[in-house]
């Protein structure tokens, strides 16, 4: 059971592509940062595809004015839990 954490924006597909290869049903993928755009409707189908988990960091959310619209959202106390409760941790950027 991984965490991975995609901090890069839609603008960046490479990481996303690389990442979402990666997943797989028991993982969790936690938006942060530019990353929160992902669900944005223009490119949230794209996260609907995916076997793991999707989250995304709350702060980076209302620091952006985007609604998580269903996905469930972490503060950064969860974003901890989330790190310890996982085997490991993989940092897309």
């Amino acid at each position: 059971m991984i965490l991975h954490t995609l901090n890069t924006s839609p603008s960046d597909r490479t990481a996303f592509q690389t990442c979402a290869a990666s997943l797989s049903e028991n993982d969790s993928l936690l938006l942060i940062e530019e990353a929160v755009y992902w669900l944005l409707p223009h490119y949230r189908n794209e996260l609907t595809r995916l076997p793991a988990r999707i989250l995304a960091l709350e702060p980076d959310l209302l620091a952006r004015g985007i609604t998580s619209d269903g996905v469930s959202c972490v503060d950064d106390a969860g974003f901890v839990e989330l790190a310890v409760t996982h085997d490991s941790v993989i940092n897309w950027f």
